[in-house]
């Protein structure tokens, strides 16, 4: 037995991811006494600048907008309970196409040696029990959303540690309730081929595409209530306000904002407890 606190490290890549796919499970297992530990990859610049303006237009100035997204993101720290913030400050790559992809120093230029070093230093500072980042695809195809999962996967590897890992995912079924939330306040979003027989059959072209977004429900091994905590993952997204615009979930309202946010799954990729699957605690079998 050890003194050691149970830990959780969250890897994301960009201020106001950390509230997204895992606000909900930071709130609840702060709140429970688990140490919890948010890396934040990049310093956010390719998002919005103050007013709205968008990167590459006039008065867009990436190092203000990193300084004014890392205040946000302390404050949705102190929302959620972060029991420890590290940021390794790279610098935004913004999304798929855009020619910051190509700046030198963007975290996707970055090699991820390079990266997985600094992580697995704090992976052995901190000695997580649990991990949490992104699939392969970083869930849609981002960039640094992408390079997030290498380096963390290549960081463990580094530290030969053992602790549970996880990647975020959605089941489709909820990605269908998402998608019937954006049509009704006008977004858009693809929806997953239905479960269990398409009907109609989708077009194919869009079938592949929804591959790489979500899972099948029957495919989701880790599905956490994080309904009660579902009021401060709202107020953590809405202290990046600087990127309201991008935040689709702010426009619903917090009590419809619960009723979708109240569970937060994963997908569990390494563990060494034989914990059975499925369920409903990324810390089954180890208290």
């Amino acid at each position: 037995m050890t003194d050691r606190p149970l830990t959780l490290m969250a890897v994301h890549a960009h201020p106001d991811d950390e509230a997204t796919g895992t606000g909900g499970v930071l709130a609840r297992y702060a709140a429970e006494g688990i140490r919890t530990v948010l890396v934040t990859c990049t310093d956010g610049g390719c998002g919005d600048g103050p007013g709205g303006v968008k990167p590459g237009d006039p008065g867009h100035d990436p190092a203000a907008v990193a300084a004014m997204r890392r205040r946000e993101l302390e404050a949705s720290c102190e929302v959620l309970g972060v029991s420890d913030l590290e940021t390794l400050d790279y610098a935004d790559s913004g999304m798929i196409g855009w020619p910051s992809n190509e700046a030198p120093g963007s975290f996707w230029q970055t090699p991820v040696e390079k990266g997985a070093a600094q992580l697995a230093e704090l992976m052995r500072h901190y000695r997580p029990d649990v991990v949490v980042t992104y699939d392969e695809n970083g869930f849609y195809g981002h960039p640094d959303h992408i390079q997030a999962h290498r380096i963390t996967m290549a960081a463990l590897e580094m530290t030969e540690l053992t602790p549970k890992v996880y990647w975020t995912t959605m089941p489709h079924s909820m990605l269908r309730r998402f998608g019937e939330a954006m049509r009704e306040f006008h977004e858009d979003l693809p929806q997953p081929e239905p479960d269990p027989e398409p009907e109609p059959a989708p077009d194919p072209a869009e079938a592949d595409a929804m591959t790489e977004i979500g899972l099948p429900d029957d495919e989701v091994t880790t599905w956490v209530d994080t309904t009660a905590f579902s009021g401060r993952k709202f107020d953590a997204l809405a202290a990046h306000a600087s990127q309201g615009d991008n935040i689709f979930f702010l426009k619903m309202g917090k009590e419809r904002f619960g009723d979708l946010m109240g569970t937060e799954t994963f997908v569990r990729v390494q563990d060494a407890t034989g914990a059975a699957l499925p369920e409903k605690d990324l810390f089954a079998g180890l208290r």
